[in-house]
């Protein structure tokens, strides 16, 4: 069985615009990495765990702040290594500060086979971007999601 994640698409609206939500992993590997490399605040959903719930709660802890308000299914994303990603839409307070953000953390082996745990914050940054932007900012098995976020502006 694949695994699955849950996550919000957080989006405001500035003047006639939707601008979108998206976090930068944090950690050695994504560290040189920009384009293609965004994603929506989401992680994986423990077993017996409602998704909308494990989105809520994944969200909170990437961000550091609690994201209220109406939600909306956008669907389910079968991303390139396999795994399953729930999404649902969320419109946010247009003044949610991106540079405020307090990741959780998580620990690695760095550098490799050295024997030393290092911690590493679980997003390193955040961004408000464009439809356009987000389009190339994100990883490619989720930029499906801005055209469903799209059909319920409609």
């Amino acid at each position: 069985m694949a695994l699955r994640s849950a996550g919000l698409l957080i989006y405001r609206r500035v003047s006639n615009d939707i601008e979108v939500l998206l976090v930068h992993p944090g950690g050695p590997f994504w560290a040189g990495k920009d384009e293609a490399a965004w994603s929506i605040p989401k992680g994986l959903v423990e077993p017996d765990e409602d998704e909308l719930a494990a989105a809520i709660r994944e969200t909170a802890e990437e961000l550091g702040v609690a994201i209220d308000g109406r939600v909306t299914p956008l669907g389910e994303y079968r991303q390139p290594g396999g795994k399953i990603v729930v999404a649902w839409s969320i419109e946010a307070d247009p003044a949610l500060d991106v540079n405020a953000i307090r990741s959780s953390e998580f620990q690695m082996e760095w550098p490799p086979r050295s024997g030393r745990l290092k911690s590493f914050p679980e997003v390193d940054r955040a961004g408000w971007f464009s439809l356009a932007e987000a389009g190339t900012k994100l990883l490619k098995g989720q930029r499906p999601m801005l055209a469903d976020l799209l059909k319920h502006q409609e």
